[in-house]
């Protein structure tokens, strides 16, 4: 991100503009740190992962405080994050923010050493399917956390900010130049917009082109890389080859044309998931990131932007207890598995990075035995549907289905990727796996090719996984038989 002098903005010129925001800023990649996992790794390996790889900035979701005693004095930058079910509160409660604020940033600062940048109000909160629920409250909570900063003294070193899906702007053609806030949001964009000016914060983006490949069957594979696509968009004599540029320009003009074409961007979310679809996978995921970074390590931006970015790559390490409403993938976006070893080669161009990413240390596994289904067993036993539809249920059946790392199982393989994923779930307790006249406990590695059956990693954390729905385990179920 560039340092802008002399900016115009609602008619005031303001010289040095987020210089405050700015001032020792590190430019290497960020990442993404969820923590909705079953077996999440101790925040102390994580951090440490981090360091390994060079990773300089983290972004998470909430503000834990286990994780941020780990991020202590680490040298890391951080952005902590609200998460949408506070906005109400905070919204209608300055004593609230107050309070949120005292504990969950000013205590980490002022005593923990914690470098804490960004306050993420919300996170994605005008997804169009939550049909408006949050729009009357985003604004007042930013600005009730604002305040609250300024009375700890602490809003020149952290900054308000909310990370926003690309859905809240539009293009009504394939040109980033006829791009604009969404309509039924315009004007609360713009006044989140001016928000964001008059207190020297970023707008925060979430930009995936892999959704544009997931929702249109016809979209152009390649358009959604940064390689590969040969026939270019030209737009008023910029070019381009990728829905990445064409989305982050779109975003570009809308504030342009609303007034506030300098504002700074940041990219909360990018990245490319490794399973749960036919084009989620490791090649592709290698593909888009190394792409992406390559970019980045340059300091190339976009056509409307072609200095250096500030991005958080999506995510660190996959999260086997997400909501799969969006799909199958939701649990997929690590470039790191859940025992936190990588998946691919990716230059982050760190210099702790130079010879591919740096996996955890000191993880250690349950026993090397896994739950399948019993060799005698009757494919015909009324029990075998519902049983696997509750493991699924239960356990993360997402690497199961078409074009997926374990899509060319057969039915026993299925069902034992099914009962194995809950016994490992369930620490390999011995009731995880008696299924009634189905399963047995063996110590021959089930897995085959891409597909790994997995052995669990030991926590002391291990959360109980939330049911995500019988109904659409029982579907999947007999669309892989």
């Amino acid at each position: 991100m560039k340092l802008m002098k002399g900016v115009k903005f609602s008619g005031l010129l303001v010289p040095l503009l987020f210089t405050a925001l700015l001032a020792g800023s590190v430019n290497g990649i960020g990442v993404n740190w969820g923590t909705q996992a079953t077996h999440p790794l101790p925040a102390s390996t994580v951090v440490k992962m981090l360091k390994d790889n060079g990773i300089q900035k983290a972004k998470l979701f909430d503000a834990d405080a286990s994780i941020l005693g780990a991020l202590k004095k680490s040298g890391i930058q951080v952005m902590v994050g609200i998460p949408n079910d506070m906005l109400y509160t905070l919204a209608n409660s300055r004593q609230a923010a107050e309070k949120w604020v005292s504990k969950n940033v000013s205590a980490h600062v002022s005593s923990g050493g914690v470098d804490i940048r960004y306050v993420a109000v919300g996170n994605e909160p005008f997804l169009s399917t939550y049909n408006g629920t949050f729009e009357a409250t985003t604004l007042p909570a930013m600005q009730n956390i604002q305040l609250a900063l300024i009375k700890y003294g602490l809003s020149n070193q952290v900054k308000v900010t909310v990370p926003l899906n690309a859905d809240v702007y539009q293009s009504s053609s394939d040109k980033p130049s006829d791009g604009n806030f969404r309509s039924d949001i315009h004007d609360l964009m713009v006044q989140i917009v001016k928000f964001l000016s008059d207190n020297g914060a970023p707008f925060t983006v979430n930009i995936y082109p892999f959704i544009s490949l997931y929702n249109d069957p016809s979209f152009p594979v390649d358009y959604a890389f940064f390689n590969g696509y040969q026939t270019p968009i030209d737009d008023n004599g910029k070019e381009y080859d990728n829905v990445f540029d064409a989305n982050h320009d779109t975003l570009v003009w809308a504030l342009q044309k609303n007034g506030y074409g300098n504002l700074p961007i940041i990219l909360g979310e990018i990245g490319w998931p490794t399973d749960g679809d036919r084009n989620a996978n490791n090649q592709y995921a290698q593909r888009f990131n190394q792409g992406f970074m390559s970019r980045y390590i340059a300091g190339r931006g976009t056509p409307m932007r072609p200095g250096p970015m500030d991005a958080y790559l999506f995510s660190l390490i996959d999260e086997d207890n997400k909501s799969i409403q969006p799909g199958n993938f939701e649990r997929h976006w690590g470039l790191f598995y859940y025992d936190g070893s990588p998946k691919y080669q990716l230059n982050l161009g760190t210099r702790s990075n130079a010879n591919g990413l740096v996996g955890a240390t000191g993880v250690h596994y349950l026993a090397k035995k896994w739950c399948i289904l019993k060799p005698s067993a009757n494919l015909n036993n009324d029990q075998v549907a519902p049983s696997v539809a509750y493991a699924c249920q239960n356990a993360d059946c997402t690497s199961l289905g078409y074009g997926t790392s374990c899509g060319n199982l057969d039915i026993q393989g299925n069902i034992s990727y099914a009962f194995n994923s809950y016994f490992q779930i369930n620490d390999q307790i011995d009731t995880a796996c008696k299924f009634p006249g189905l399963s047995v406990v063996t110590d021959k590695d089930p897995s085959t090719g891409d597909c790994r059956f997995k052995i669990m990693i030991q926590t002391d954390s291990a959360q109980i996984r939330k049911p995500v729905g019988l109904m659409l385990f029982v579907v999947l179920f007999f669309a892989i038989l």
